[in-house]
């Protein structure tokens, strides 16, 4: 099962994520489908720290594209619904959309080539998770095999800036794609719409939120050393600049979900 950082607290018992692999490399990360049944007059916050990359987002009402964003956003899920999402890589915008990418770094645009109807269609089916890697195989398989050899260095780029922990420094990062930094940060920006320095503080931002909600009791000046801080004072500025609240209250609210 494909597992996701992006998602800050995840355990709401009336909310279900679902995510899997289609195999449409070098195009798409994973697909990841959101069931709800919030009980009538109660609000479930989603907060969300999104991945450097697009994500589709189809619901039953349309299809939009949705570029990355350097805040967390905050989803508010009522009553009973669903959506299904499909993460893109780095490449992914670029080959979907006119639209440059950093005009849609916090923004969305709708997305009227996708395959809607067949997806609301497929969404009740009980082979659902097959019959949507299908349809998604007939709309973006011809668009994968277009990936330029920018697109795979954009793809790269972001996947070493995310698995390596060790990576704190875009010059870093550079060099172990072999390429000078004025051109990382191009391709980067091309594709994504941010800044190389962005995908190495995504990744140590997501973690540092899902290990606060999940394991409260982490020492907040370890885990500042672990992400690569200068102290902890520094670590906190940053936390509460991006994630819009204090390590302590995010720990606080991963607290209150377990009870």
């Amino acid at each position: 099962m494909v597992t996701s950082k992006g998602h800050l607290n995840p355990g709401d018992r009336e909310v279900h994520f679902e995510r899997f692999d289609p195999g449409l490399d070098p195009l798409v990360r994973h697909v990841w489908i959101v069931r709800w049944d919030v009980p009538a007059g109660q609000r479930r916050p989603q907060r969300v720290l999104t991945y450097p990359a697009g994500n589709i987002v189809i619901g039953p009402e349309g299809a939009a594209l949705y570029g990355p964003d350097s805040r967390v956003q905050v989803r508010e899920l009522t009553g009973r619904s669903w959506a299904v999402g499909i993460l893109l890589r780095a490449a992914g915008m670029r080959a979907l959309i006119a639209t440059p990418p950093d005009s849609l770094v916090g923004a969305a645009e709708p997305l009227p080539s996708s395959p809607h109807a067949d997806i609301v269609a497929a969404i009740s089916a009980v082979d659902m998770s097959d019959r949507i890697t299908s349809i998604l195989r007939r709309w973006l398989g011809p668009l994968a095999e277009q990936v330029d050899d920018s697109g795979h260095l954009a793809n790269e780029a972001c996947q070493i800036a995310e698995e390596d922990t060790h990576l704190l420094r875009v010059a870093d990062l550079a060099d172990r794609l072999g390429v000078g930094e004025r051109r990382l940060r191009r391709v980067v920006h091309d594709h994504v719409g941010v800044t190389p320095k962005w995908l190495i503080e995504c990744r140590r931002l997501q973690t540092a939120a899902t290990t606060l909600f999940t394991s409260p009791a982490t020492d907040l000046a370890a885990l500042a050393a672990d992400l690569g801080y200068a102290d902890q004072a520094h670590f906190t500025r940053t936390y509460r600049s991006v994630l819009g609240e204090t390590p302590d209250r995010t720990r606080a609210a991963g607290m209150a979900a377990r009870r």
